[in-house]
């Protein structure tokens, strides 16, 4: 398998190229980047003129609900939604039924990965067994079958001696520990961010200290343990300066952020006359906190945008605010409203933003990709950044269709998705 894509602008953070060059793949592999490249006998040609090459996205925050929730979401539909949005590569959470604590289901989400997966898929374990916070998970046999990190997300780990086993034990095999950071009794039954539109509109708010308490109780363990640390779709300003102050101290720390929380406020609950795809977890910000996130993408304590892809099927969405489930697809949504509204207005350079969808995202968990470099993996996305494209839920190939941005008129978006050199969206 040889493959040539020509004359489109390669942007490489991790190689701090941005420049009009050729790529050249064999079997899989990048072996050669520049300029008017040779194309040897029967290799295939792609004409990227007018277009960018990028390395693969990688989203490291993503449910693919299988086993258990498969009318949601599988490894197969979710993967094709990856691929479709630019994305060679996912993290999948734990929160599947049975929960993602052992090997056997480690191997089965990998399994359906092969069979059937449009991008790469890696496994995030459990932190406790069953997620439910009471002891260490199988860490080392699911490491042994493909985990990369672990995780109890969609709830955090509120024990403290857990967690600090937890960032122990995970020094043995290099992975971090992903936090949702979230102390439950400051959150209590909230469903929206706790401030104005809250008190306006009647409903329970999560106050944004619910996160900064977890967040900082974990920093000082991570500076205890020397343990990897990872936040989870952050959203407040204070635990952001948390996090700056760990990474200026030395610690090894990370952190992403969702479009969700960058590009939407709590008063969106308001706006939308309740619509239940504004209910997320956590919870829409103030407008604040959302430029205080904005501030921490252009300054670099921010290492990773992902989406957080949390498909619900419409039936489960389609209740009362406060009953409706948390949580929004983003797969198909998440690099074109990144390039519409943080590259095109100047906020970020379109180099940054690549930075945070691949090599970021590729550093934070320790995986392969994210990067052109000559012997990488042939992972590479397409970007037309003069493509427009409006937010339609209905030519959605995830199987839900649960998302706040619908109607959204977009200008960037993903047009070729390459994995390991083989077009697959």
């Amino acid at each position: 398998m040889s493959l040539v894509i020509q004359g489109g602008r390669v942007v490489d953070p991790s190689q701090k190229v941005d420049g009009f060059l050729d790529l050249r793949v064999e079997e899989g592999t990048v072996v050669e980047v520049g300029e008017g490249l040779s194309v040897p006998d029967g290799a295939e040609v792609y004409d990227a003129g007018g277009k960018v090459v990028a390395p693969g996205l990688i989203d490291i925050h993503v449910h693919l609900r299988e086993p258990g929730h498969e009318y949601k979401e599988t490894v197969a539909s979710g993967t094709r939604a990856a691929a479709k949005g630019g994305f060679t590569a996912v993290a999948c959470m734990a929160n599947t039924s049975p929960v993602n604590d052992c090997r056997s289901v480690t191997e089965h989400i990998l399994s359906e990965a092969e069979r059937h997966g449009r991008a790469r898929v890696y496994p995030i374990g459990a932190v406790s067994l069953g997620m439910e916070g009471k002891s260490l998970s199988n860490i080392g046999d699911m490491v042994a079958a493909g985990a990369v990190a672990i995780s109890d997300d969609g709830l955090p780990v509120s024990n403290a001696e857990l967690m600090r086993r937890a960032l122990l034990y995970t020094q043995h095999y290099d992975i971090p520990v992903i936090q949702h950071a979230e102390d439950l009794d400051l959150s209590g039954g909230g469903v929206m961010h706790e401030g104005e539109w809250s008190t306006r509109l009647g409903l329970p708010g999560i106050p944004g200290s619910a996160e900064d308490v977890m967040v900082a109780r974990d920093l000082l363990l991570a500076a205890d343990t020397q343990g990897r640390y990872h936040v989870a779709h952050l959203s407040t300003g204070r635990s952001l300066d948390l996090v700056r102050e760990a990474k200026a101290r030395g610690l090894g720390v990370t952190c992403e952020v969702t479009p969700h929380h960058l590009l939407l406020t709590d008063e969106e609950v308001a706006k939308s006359g309740f619509s239940t795809d504004c209910k997320m977890k956590p919870p829409l910000r103030s407008e604040t906190d959302r430029q205080r996130l904005l501030e921490g993408l252009v300054d670099g304590t921010i290492d990773a945008i992902a989406s957080d892809h949390a498909p619900h099927h419409p039936d489960e969405k389609d209740e009362s605010f406060s009953c409706a489930p948390f949580g929004i697809v983003g797969l198909e949504t998440t690099l074109s409203l990144c390039l519409d509204r943080l590259v095109r207005p100047g906020i970020l350079t379109l180099s940054r933003l690549i930075d945070l969808l691949s090599w970021g995202p590729a550093r934070a968990l320790g995986l392969p990709g994210g990067t052109l470099a000559v012997g990488s993996l042939a992972d590479i996305t397409l970007i037309d950044l003069d493509a427009t494209l409006t937010i339609d839920r209905d030519t959605f190939v995830s199987r839900s269709r649960n998302t706040p941005f619908a109607g959204w008129e977009l200008q960037g978006r993903a047009v070729a998705t390459f994995l390991a050199g083989e077009l697959v969206s």
